[in-house]
């Protein structure tokens, strides 16, 4: 493949970004250009790219398709630029360095075609001679400048001036530098104060944490940024970005540039800051912010998808799911160790029916003939009562002297999606859609992976505002998430759903419904090399995915490994020198610890790969996912009013956010364990500290019975009341930011009252000039030289 020059820069920058070395980023361009998968080229690539991880790899994919399609639009705009007969070496030079789009279409911005303007008419009309002669005359009376330029539509002078500021507003809102300047001045400035629109305070009572809010914009955290748009959306906040005393952004643009003070021309800026300027570059901070809290959510969603994918499995047991309800019933569904439903059912144990008694004889009658191991109960409503429900079976079933089932509470999240989707109805097309949800809860106990790669990641619940992010970006993000959690563990192709399947590397939708139909016509596959006579399963399919599916008890032993069959000739040499046959060498690790990767290294396959190998070896099939344990809830201890502070109680980390981590202590409503209470020590990021499906011990410190609101802390020396407290202070602290922000507002009003439309206080803009220098003022200068005023 010929690497192009811009190849090699787009190369260059991404292993800048990276820190390392370029012709490893340009080696794994190739590879992804030649169609291979990031998990492929993270776990059997390791020679080509350096040992770049699969979250490294996505960084690298991601960046390497924003600076293609970034060249691609430089040499559409220069194209459109060149036609136009305004492409100056300069201005080529300017967009061939850009290094965003923002940027880009910034210096585009004056050359894009568009409706005609008050400007574009002023100037036609040579009202731009008179702006001219105003700026460079500073000394001469405007309104006699302007009165020699009265033309047909401009019959007066206040027309002229009106057509003379209209070009001035004009020329700078499409001035690259000044807009970049300000854009980036106000994002370091500007104050973000939120209010709650009159007459929602009842309808948006969940927002009362920000109807009288502010902070500075730059340091606002994604959660807090994505709720209060959620309330704007909503109709019930008001948010606006408040940049403080406008003449930081209006004066300093005569003390850099050098012009005498003008009334005129400081009036004329400060119309075009309040009315270009400044309403573009608020709507800039805005999807900064926006974009920025969605990236840092995304990231967070990724994290929490993957810890609750890769969350321990019971294993092949079998299960008992019970799906909770009031009135509809309890749905039950049994299935074997291998997941296939044996039987189903729905009681009654709870208001209004209240069959307590019969429910737990049919279930403990179900438990018994199927051999239960454990009872998997859904976290939804009627979760703890059900509960109980499951235990009195299990104590049943163990005084008959049989073996006990462990009641285990499983999330439901996606449950109901998974059972009214056309996958399920394929799965179980002669099964009521309410008893899908128990089988997928019974599954997911199982094997959480297997399960849950049938629903949608946005339904699974792992973040606070899936909705309110872009949601082809969440796709995106949760989709790779996915792939990466499922080729870390391997698929057993003997057993695995068209849907597992399609996440593993290579295989697409229509390979894994072949594969499984493959599989039921002819059997069981024998053989990884079979899969080669799948329809439209070709060499690249098979190399990408081979490596990552498993067949146990299969012809040759490897094939139950994460070897790839590529590299099955390293493994016979390593047991031929070895003195072993390849099964015995499986497993032996006194042969295996004494073995020196490079010595079976080539020019194929390096040390890495090697390693990587020995390692298989070692312990072949090897699961990556933790050991499977439980959380015991609290007795008597089901809902909120039941929790008082200082209690000390088990739960489960049912998601972690920037903020901290929420907790499922078993009374139908999370509790949330702030990042300052998780560790004595200062904890940056919760995800150091827990993890999605945790189980801990937290002590209770503060319950908000009305809100559902519970706080916890992991920190179970903390005093009770701590989190009444630490509400209380964040409340004072948002009054204390409110009163800065009027006392400002105040001292803003009166130096407006005191020059804003007439001379300013030459001391006063001569400060705001050298705060500045260089900066916002130098680009308002640059502006105004460019059209032409000043000398």
């Amino acid at each position: 493949m010929v690497v192009t020059t811009i190849g090699r820069m787009i190369a260059a920058t991404i292993a800048h970004e990276l820190g390392v070395d370029v012709a490893k980023v340009e080696a794994t361009i190739r590879l992804l250009d030649e169609g291979n998968t990031v998990p492929f080229i993270a776990r059997y690539r390791k020679e080509i790219t350096g040992g770049l991880d699969d979250t490294q790899l996505r960084t690298l994919e991601e960046r390497l398709h924003y600076l293609r399609e970034l060249e691609d639009r430089k040499q559409t705009i220069l194209a459109s630029i060149e036609e136009q007969g305004k492409l100056t070496d300069e201005l080529r030079a300017l967009i061939l360095e850009c290094d965003s789009k923002a940027r880009l279409e910034d210096l585009y911005l004056p050359f894009k075609k568009r409706r005609k303007t008050k400007a574009d008419k002023a100037r036609e009309a040579g009202i731009g001679a008179a702006l001219e002669e105003i700026v460079d005359k500073p000394g001469a009376d405007p309104e006699e400048i302007a009165a020699r330029y009265v033309t047909e539509g401009y019959e007066d002078i206040k027309a002229v001036f009106d057509g003379a500021r209209a070009i001035l507003a004009a020329d700078l809102s499409v001035n690259a530098d000044l807009v970049g300047d300000l854009r980036d001045e106000l994002a370091k400035e500007a104050t973000a104060v939120v209010g709650v629109v009159e007459g929602k305070e009842a309808e948006g009572a969940k927002y009362q944490d920000y109807f009288e809010f502010s902070q500075p914009a730059k340091d606002m955290p994604s959660h807090r940024v994505l709720a209060i748009l959620r309330g704007e959306k909503e109709g019930v906040l008001r948010m606006e970005l408040d940049g403080g005393d406008d003449s930081l952004y209006e004066s300093m643009v005569f003390d850099h540039a050098g012009y005498p003070h003008s009334e005129w021309l400081d009036n004329a800026v400060h119309r075009a800051w309040k009315t270009k300027l400044e309403v573009s570059a608020a709507l800039d901070v805005r999807m900064r912010m926006s974009e920025k809290a969605e990236k840092d959510a995304l990231a967070i969603f990724a994290v929490n998808l993957r810890d609750v994918l890769l969350a321990a499995p019971a294993g092949q047991k079998s299960v008992l799911g019970l799906d909770p309800g009031y009135r509809n019933g309890v749905k039950c569904a049994t299935v074997d160790a291998t997941g296939k439903v044996l039987s189903t059912t729905i009681v009654y144990p709870h208001q209004p029916q209240n069959q307590w008694n019969k429910a737990v004889m049919e279930l403990a009658s179900i438990v018994a003939e199927h051999h239960v191991q454990l009872i998997a109960i859904g976290n939804g409503t009627a979760s703890r009562e059900t509960t109980k429900l499951a235990r009195e079976v299990a104590d049943m079933i163990g005084k008959a002297g049989g073996e006990k089932p462990v009641p285990v509470v499983v999330s439901e999240s996606g449950a109901s999606v998974y059972s009214a989707s056309d996958l399920a109805a394929k799965e179980f097309p002669n099964m009521d859609v309410s008893l899908r949800g128990a089988v997928s809860i019974a599954r997911r106990l199982q094997d959480p992976l297997a399960e849950l790669v049938k629903i949608d990641p946005k339904s699974i619940g792992v973040g606070q505002y899936q909705h309110d992010v872009n949601q082809t970006e969440l796709a995106h993000t949760l989709d790779a998430v996915v792939e990466d959690a499922v080729n870390s563990v391997g698929v057993d192709l003997n057993s695995a759903s068209v849907p597992l399947l399609n996440r593993v590397a290579g295989i697409t939708p229509t390979l894994a419904k072949n594969i499984v139909t493959y599989r039921e016509e002819k059997g069981a596959f024998g053989a990884r090399k079979d899969l080669l006579s799948v329809p439209r399963l070709g060499p690249k399919a098979y190399e990408q995915c081979a490596g990552f599916l498993r067949i146990r008890g299969g012809d040759n032993p490897l094939d139950a490994s994460a070897v790839h069959p590529e590299a099955y000739s390293v493994v016979e040499d390593i047991a031929k020198s070895s003195g072993v046959g390849v099964q015995e060498l499986i497993g032996n690790t006194r042969v295996l610890h004494k073995l020196n990767p490079a010595d079976f290294a080539t020019e194929t396959f390096g040390v890495p790969t090697v390693k990587d190998i020995l390692d298989e070896l070692d312990k072949p099939g090897r699961d990556p996912r933790p050991d499977f344990h439980t959380a015991t809830f609290k007795e008597g201890v089901e809902s909120v009013s039941d929790l008082t502070p200082g209690m000390i109680l088990e739960g489960t980390v049912t998601n972690v956010a920037a903020f901290g981590a929420f907790v499922d202590v078993g009374v139908h409503q999370d509790g949330l364990v702030h990042v300052s209470a998780m560790s004595h020590s200062f904890v940056s990021d919760p995800h150091d500290v827990v993890k999605n499906g945790d189980t801990v011990k937290v002590k209770v410190l503060d319950v908000d019975v009305p809100r559902k609101r519970i706080s916890l802390t992991l920190r179970l020396d903390d005093e009770p009341g701590a989190g009444d407290k630490q509400r209380r202070g964040g409340a004072d602290k948002r009054k204390t930011s409110q009163r800065d922000r009027r006392d400002a507002q105040d001292r803003r009003d009166g130096r407006g009252d005191r020059g804003r439309r007439g001379n300013r206080d030459q001391g006063s803009v001569g400060k705001r000039g050298a705060r500045g220098n260089g900066g916002t003022g130098g680009s308002m200068a640059d502006a105004l030289r460019r059209a032409g005023f000043g000398k």
